[in-house]
């Protein structure tokens, strides 16, 4: 199995129960706060560790209660953390994370710790990137060391993921050596807009690959996910699940996703299927990294197979970067 490096964030998170997400201007009452291991480079790392791959983390936390305990969590899923630095001048990253009855959620992000990361930090953590690995990338850390990343990794024949949350606010040389993009449907129509292609989701799967360059995977929520196979959408469903805090589903999905790829099993569409099974597990738990599954609570049987929708019709041109094997072996 290859390596999945993740380059990303670390935060505390800040967690509050909420009867209603508050409109803007208004005040509403929450739970005692509780706090717990997050952000979205954690968290997917910690799930794609649950999942079975080897992972390296580069990051950065504060010499602080909060970031130990994030390092704790890290080292009890076997991830390599020796490149996470610890900051003795910022505090830990902190997201204040409210969540609703039907367990929705607004986070605030502050940075912290994790805007001391370094260009240096980053070559260091990827100087063992060969031929076949994984690298899982977001936006939660300076853009100019997510573009670094990338291309060290790229150039070294590693397949690169990025996870674009938050959406950017521009996409100038963000994607050129990006090879596969996961988005939720308000990221996707944010880059449509960056891109000056407006449209549904389900459109702009297909759309903008040829525009933008990457592979993309968009995850839709109750609609389950979606890419492009052949040229033909593909579509795995979303599991049935009563959920209680979405906070960090999307993370689990990443998570799986690349441990699926940089297994011996490289389907794109059987990846996503396995992703589905973990997140759907993670939203019946509260928080982030404590909500993620490890590989022997996801259930043999899976959602209804990936197939190509019968409803779109096969006029995109096909992307190579899904073509089966995806990571190169």
């Amino acid at each position: 199995m290859s390596t999945v490096f993740v380059v990303g964030s670390l935060n505390i998170d800040q967690n509050i129960r909420v009867r209603s997400l508050p409109r803007a201007g208004e005040t509403v009452r929450g739970s005692d706060a509780t706090f717990s291991p997050g952000g979205k480079g954690g968290n997917q790392a910690v799930a794609a560790a649950r999942a079975g791959a080897t992972v390296k983390f580069t990051g950065a936390v504060g010499d602080d209660a909060h970031g130990r305990r994030i390092l704790e969590v890290l080292s009890e899923a076997s991830i390599d953390a020796g490149h996470v630095r610890v900051s003795g001048t910022a505090a830990t990253g902190t997201a204040v994370i409210a969540v609703d009855d039907h367990g929705e959620n607004q986070i605030i992000v502050s940075p912290g710790a994790n805007s001391g990361i370094t260009a240096a930090d980053v070559d260091a953590g990827l100087a063992a990137v060969q031929a076949g690995d994984v690298l899982v990338l977001q936006l939660e850390i300076p853009t100019a060391l997510v573009r670094q990343a990338a291309r060290t990794a790229k150039g070294r024949g590693a397949f690169v993921i990025l996870n674009a949350a938050p959406a950017p606010r521009q996409i100038d040389g963000l994607l050129d050596d990006v090879d596969l993009l996961v988005v939720n449907e308000q990221e996707i129509q944010v880059l449509a807009g960056l891109a000056g292609m407006p449209g549904n989701h389900r459109d702009l799967v297909q759309a903008l690959p040829p525009a933008l360059g990457p592979a993309i995977v968009c995850t839709a929520g109750a609609e389950g996910s979606f890419t492009v196979l052949d040229g033909s959408l593909v579509h795995v469903p979303a599991a049935t699940v009563a959920a209680r805090d979405t906070t960090g589903a999307g993370d689990t999905f990443v998570g799986y996703l690349a441990a699926s790829l940089a297994g011996s099993h490289r389907d794109l569409p059987a990846a996503m299927i396995h992703a589905t099974r973990a997140s759907a597990i993670a939203v019946t738990r509260t928080g982030a990294m404590e909500s993620i599954p490890w590989a022997h609570e996801i259930p043999a049987s899976a959602p209804k197979p990936a197939t190509p929708d019968p409803a779109t019709p096969n006029t995109a041109s096909p992307n190579t970067a899904l073509s089966s094997p995806v990571v190169p072996n």
